[in-house]
């Protein structure tokens, strides 16, 4: 379908004050000492029991830690990262499928413990919308699990493409599902040249704590893998392939107008958490 002027004028639009509010909250994170990872996935890649593990695995090391996690509907992956006893919140987005800055800075004032150095944000399950979406983060993390196919890098370009690290989930499964590690690591570098891609399963603890040693060496100086498509960035190139892929400024999630920022998410932290 065609779209007008119009549109792509208001979709940039959109972008670039989000993109205005990413800067903010990057900025006032960083002042109070606080790193924050975006987490991208497809529903089902086994992000919510690998965050647990991180989470489980930071807690026994004393590193103060907290976990966001959005959802459309339901509050089942907040309680399971609860388990780990460290804070979290879930956000419900009521049918929009990403999270944006303002949002995430929202739902962070008055609820993220002051002695916070690293925290969590499970974006909504979706590799299209999120990933032209800087929430403020200081890492952004995409997973793919070994059931997805090797061609997922090439089927979701733009999520791949601005990753500073992917993680492959779920290792233990590969043989099973007949994973082809060297298809998929050669697409990966097709659309994000020099990106690290690390194997893990939750299930087994094969390469737990990745994730949070990446995050530990960002919060102490460390420079992240920059993407060569991050250096379209400000013209919102990424975004308009992403939108490509699934044609979103325009229509409505569950009642909710996306370019007016009409969103009825709301969110609560989850009891019995710190």
């Amino acid at each position: 379908m065609c779209q007008s002027g119009h549109t792509v004028d208001l979709r940039r639009a959109v972008l670039a004050r989000n993109d205005d509010s990413a800067h903010e909250l990057r900025a006032a994170l960083t002042a109070r000492g606080t790193v924050a990872v975006n987490l991208l996935s497809s529903p089902g890649s086994g992000k919510t029991a690998l965050l647990e593990a991180e989470l489980g695995l930071a807690r026994r090391r004393g590193i103060p830690v907290a976990a966001l996690t959005a959802d459309l509907a339901t509050e089942n992956d907040a309680l399971r990262l609860a388990r780990s006893g460290a804070p979290v919140k879930q956000v419900l987005t009521d049918g929009l499928c990403h999270l944006e800055a303002r949002m995430l800075a929202g739902h962070l004032d008055g609820w993220l413990p002051q002695d916070c150095r690293l925290l969590f944000v499970e974006n909504v399950g979706n590799l299209v919308c999120p990933a032209s979406y800087d929430l403020g983060e200081s890492l952004r993390v995409v997973l793919a699990s070994v059931t997805e196919g090797e061609d997922k890098p090439l089927k979701y370009p733009t999520a791949f493409g601005l990753a500073n690290l992917v993680l492959v989930t779920k290792a233990d499964l590969a043989a099973a599902a007949e994973f082809d590690e060297a298809a998929f690591l050669a697409n990966v570098q097709r659309v994000n040249p020099g990106v690290e891609v690390v194997p893990t399963s939750a299930r087994t603890g094969d390469g737990v704590g990745a994730l949070l040693d990446r995050a530990l060496a960002v919060l102490d100086g460390a420079v992240p893998h920059r993407p060569v498509m991050a250096a379209g960035q400000g013209e919102h190139a990424h975004a308009g392939q992403a939108h490509a892929e699934h044609s979103h400024v325009g229509h409505s999630h569950a009642g909710h107008s996306h370019a007016g920022h009409s969103h009825a998410e709301h969110s609560h932290a989850v009891p019995g958490t710190p």
